[in-house]
């Protein structure tokens, strides 16, 4: 959730603002699907929107470059966001594109990182009705 070292220290940052086309690469979700990697807002970041070229999941390939933000979060989630999360994630964009004050980089901030909390309190990203039954 943003709080611990996931890689070595490295220089990945100066790899991807080097980089002709940069690539990020990463599973849709993890620990079995209760956690999604295309999030509205991350925890922690060690490369900004601006490194990022291109994204890949095993869902699809995402290429932003020349896209402004709206249209780099549309592309991300129609192309790399995993089934089960990609309705959370077009709700929020829908709502945030809406209702927020920024309208270059729209979020709502009252629950932007409310997906990293609610993994924390419950183990899961998805709320409570959206998760899988225990059955």
């Amino acid at each position: 959730m943003g709080t611990s070292m996931m890689n070595g220290i490295g220089g990945s940052g100066d790899f991807a603002r080097q980089a002709f086309i940069s690539f990020f690469m990463a599973p849709s979700t993890a620990k079995g699907g209760s956690i999604s990697t295309i999030v509205p807002m991350v925890a922690h970041t060690d490369h900004p929107e601006h490194d990022v070229a291109v994204v890949v999941t095993e869902q699809g390939l995402a290429d932003c470059r020349g896209l402004a933000p709206r249209a780099r979060s549309k592309l991300i989630i129609d192309k790399c966001a995993h089934p089960d999360y990609k309705p959370l994630l077009k709700d929020y964009a829908r709502r945030a594109w809406l209702g927020s004050a920024g309208r270059q980089t729209p979020h709502l901030l009252e629950e932007a990182l409310g997906w990293h909390d609610r993994y924390v309190k419950t183990g899961s990203m998805k709320p409570a009705a959206a998760a899988p039954s225990s059955k």
